[in-house]
């Protein structure tokens, strides 16, 4: 109780910190404003403010998760949405007062008498003030497009991959990843639908899901379930879990009630048609010839692990070609490169791309890339390859700046 009294107090304070700076600006700006107006934006100022406040008490002093994930991402969403945007204004009005001080000390040091000096003020710019408040603006607009536009415009891409040990059978063979469905997370199931309609135009040979499922909890998937059951295909559809389908970042009331969550979630993957391997293989026969799908539980090197993939591999050794399904794709330079040379492809999503960045022809940012060495996309070292998924759902802020949700369609070749 203590620990959350001073968080919250520390948060009240740098909230109002930033708010009285920012409202300098306000006030600057609306001095010559009508009555009504004037109070209307002064008085108006502060009702975000107070509702930030009152969400975060009651986020530390009640229980967030007797509310659904989607309204907690929605709350989570608005405070950071209000405060990330009044942090450009507050770099405005920085700017603004460090030219205003550099003017001041020159004046105060200049050979005017001191006379002059007396009661003689520098006004704020008029045009760094007003810029301050249309710079809160632009990031809290660019969020609300990511949220309106950007959340559901999946996009498919398509990679071609060049394998030496393909067998013959398999040469063209054509796999649908999806990664990161937080299912939770979603607030338009028409557009949810449309994208796995996406998947299904495709007509993949196989599909695999690269894990996350839920944010915290399986019955958040429950609403979702009569649309993600309609992924199938020839080959088979396989799953592996993420960090997320544990429910460890949830208090639960029991050990019991924490492992039954996990029970679920195992139901809901063979309710949906997944064959979810919990550090487990498929081999997969056509022709004579056999590929193994080798899928483990989350190993990620931020988060506990779970995964097994010595128990996975075990049993796969005569395959020719492997392909292994697993969450994090820090995992690939952790165990899969130093210790399994012959697994030719893993596929990993975890990142989102941060769920904001630039993508423009062969050039691409995001904040992600400084937390992963391999964010996004694909990545080859050796005979090895890695296909980083940048997810089809969205996780905290419901929406996406400039890094579409993804549906990757892979074409295995024979070099």
């Amino acid at each position: 109780m203590r620990y959350r009294m001073i968080t919250l107090l520390f948060f009240v304070i740098a909230f109002f910190l930033i708010d009285i700076y920012v409202f300098q600006a306000v006030l600057n700006v609306s001095k010559s404003w009508p009555s009504p107006w004037k109070a209307m934006m002064r008085y108006g100022f502060w009702i975000p403010t107070l509702l930030c406040i009152g969400a975060l008490a009651w986020w530390f002093f009640a229980d967030p998760y007797k509310i659904n994930s989607g309204a907690r991402n929605w709350i989570m969403t608005g405070l950071f949405a209000t405060y990330f945007s009044k942090l450009f204004a507050v770099l405005f009005l920085f700017v603004d007062d460090g030219q205003r001080l550099v003017k001041w000390i020159a004046r105060y040091f200049s050979k005017k008498p001191a006379e002059s000096m007396t009661g003689e003020v520098i006004s704020r710019s008029q045009f760094l003030t007003h810029a301050a408040l249309a710079a809160t603006v632009i990031p809290f607009g660019a969020m609300a497009y990511g949220i309106i536009s950007g959340a559901h415009d999946y996009r498919v891409k398509r990679i071609a991959i060049k394998l030496p040990n393909l067998p013959k059978s398999f040469d063209g063979i054509r796999i649908a990843q999806l990664s990161d469905i937080h299912s939770g997370s979603f607030f338009n199931k028409t557009a949810v639908k449309g994208g796995v309609e996406m998947v299904l135009k495709e007509k993949p040979d196989m599909i695999f899901f690269t894990g996350d499922l839920v944010n915290n909890e399986s019955s958040e998937v429950k609403g979702y379930m009569d649309v993600f059951n309609k992924l199938r295909a020839p080959l088979g559809v396989f799953s592996v879990t993420g960090n997320h389908d544990y429910g460890d970042y949830k208090n639960w009331a029991s050990k019991e009630d924490k492992q039954q969550n996990f029970k679920d979630l195992i139901e809901a993957h063979r309710l949906l048609g997944f064959d979810l391997l919990m550090n487990q293989h498929r081999t997969i026969e056509q022709s004579g010839d056999r590929i193994a799908i080798i899928g483990i539980e989350n190993w990620g090197g931020r988060f506990v692990k779970y995964g097994k993939l010595d128990q996975a591999y075990a049993g796969t050794d005569e395959v020719s070609t492997k392909i292994l399904l697993s969450h994090d794709p820090s995992h690939w330079d952790a165990q899969v490169r130093p210790g399994y040379q012959d697994i030719d492809l893993m596929l990993s999503g975890h990142t989102h791309g941060f769920q904001f960045g630039v993508e423009i022809g062969g050039f691409k940012w995001s904040p992600s890339q400084y937390a992963y060495k391999q964010w996004a996309g694909l990545y080859k070292e050796d005979d090895q390859y890695l296909y980083v998924n940048r997810g089809f759902g969205y996780l905290g802020y419901p929406g996406r700046v400039g890094m579409p949700p993804e549906i990757t369609i892979l074409e295995l070749k024979r070099a």
